[in-house]
């Protein structure tokens, strides 16, 4: 059964509809602040594994939109960069981005151990590491390609795709309880139910408040935004093959931040209410569209050493954010959000990062430092210091 790209946005904008009656309607997904593309994506996985299980009916939906959709966000997180608020939180950047780093070389450690304990070829193990967790797909479809083709390693691809899957849906669910336990921990109990949005939030701290814009503005932020995604474009593609090159929405992303520091500073600063509202469009829509077209059936034929060390990484991630990143950040509301936000990318993507944030602050009240430096560290510094450390790894004797 074929969806068009029309019944694809439709799909994608009911699971956007679902999942916030779920949360809404069942306690234990608002008690564990489940994200609510989440909620309703995984249901319509879920529902789709089952037709293709007991039926023998694969549903395929025209995911076109999916890409643009993700760079749109991302071009919004450049947009909504501040070069002078980045360099205030200077400190704490490094900070996170030092745990970051930690996690990177802890995922490859222990993918490598247990593949060696498991019988199995070690970069099997780098796969089930910080190549797919904390690289995503896009990074696991490249080293996969390059395992095949230099390291003879059949399936590398399908396993890279499978564990990156997995890790897009761990990274959805742990993130809202490992917030919700810290939380309990430290006694915080949220703002007042209906406190008002913060006039000075964030973009992305108010994901359901209402932001007034004007056609002008809308049109204006559009403008930004597709300037941003043809730039990011042609940069990602001049750079490819070369030791420079990047991801797309990294280029993106860094385009929209060259934009908006730009015109801040020659008087014409981006409509901040129009970057909210399309940013949070593009990210629902955008985790809607990846959860709800999960092939959770390739999950189901991971061997099983591999889904033994993806198991095991997802340990990994809840002890970490719990132990590491949490204390590391100052053990206090900040903290958690920031292990809310770890959780989604170090297993997952930026956006489920993000949305498990927004998960955390819609319940709990605003946390500007998370999102100042969740986004950045996410979505731009983590691949270019993952490289160096999948490098530095492939480097060891093992590999050779």
């Amino acid at each position: 059964m074929n969806i068009d790209l029309y019944g694809t946005l439709v799909a994608a904008s009911l699971v956007l509809l679902l999942g916030g009656r779920l949360v809404t309607a069942l306690p234990l997904l608002r008690r564990w602040t489940i994200p609510e593309p989440v909620a309703g994506g995984l249901v319509v996985a879920l529902i789709l594994f089952g037709l293709h299980s007991g039926a023998n009916i694969d549903v395929k939906f025209d995911t076109r939109l999916q890409t643009p959709l993700m760079l749109a966000f991302f071009a919004t997180i450049g947009l909504n960069a501040n070069l002078s608020s980045l360099k205030m939180g200077g400190p704490v950047l490094v900070r996170f981005l030092a745990v970051v780093i930690g996690l990177l070389v802890l995922q490859n450690v222990l993918g490598i151990g247990m593949s060696l304990w498991l019988g199995i070829d070690p970069l099997f193990g780098l796969l089930g590491g910080s190549i797919t967790l904390s690289g995503g797909h896009g990074t696991g479809a490249a080293w996969g390609r390059v395992f095949s083709q230099n390291h003879g390693l059949s399936s590398a691809t399908e396993v890279a795709m499978a564990c990156a899957t997995f890790g897009l849906v761990m990274g959805g669910i742990i993130g809202g309880p490992v917030a919700q336990r810290l939380l309990n921990r430290i006694g915080h109990r949220g703002t007042a139910a209906g406190e008002a949005a913060a006039p000075d939030a964030f973009a992305f701290e108010e994901p359901n408040a209402e932001q007034p814009t004007t056609p002008a503005a809308f049109i204006y932020t559009v403008t930004l935004i597709a300037i941003s995604l043809a730039a990011g474009s042609t940069i990602s593609h001049l750079l490819a093959g070369s030791a420079f090159a990047l991801p797309t929405f990294v280029c993106v992303l860094f385009v929209g931040v060259l934009l908006s520091n730009g015109l801040a500073y020659f008087g014409r600063p981006v409509a901040e209410h129009a970057v909210a509202l399309i940013g949070n469009v593009s990210l629902a829509l955008f985790l809607a569209m990846a959860l709800m077209t999960l092939r959770l059936w390739d999950l189901s034929a991971l061997a099983l050493p591999v889904f033994t060390i993806l198991a095991a990484q997802t340990v990994l991630m809840v002890l970490y954010a719990m132990y590491v990143t949490f204390r590391a950040m100052g053990r206090d509301y900040n903290a958690a959000v920031l292990a809310a936000g770890h959780c989604g990318f170090g297993l997952g993507a930026t956006p489920t990062a993000i949305a498990n944030m927004q998960a955390v602050t819609a319940r709990y009240g605003h946390s500007h430092v998370a999102f100042l430096i969740v986004p950045m560290v996410g979505a731009f510094f983590i691949d270019v210091v993952n490289v160096i450390v999948i490098k530095l790894f492939l480097a060891l004797p093992l590999f050779h």
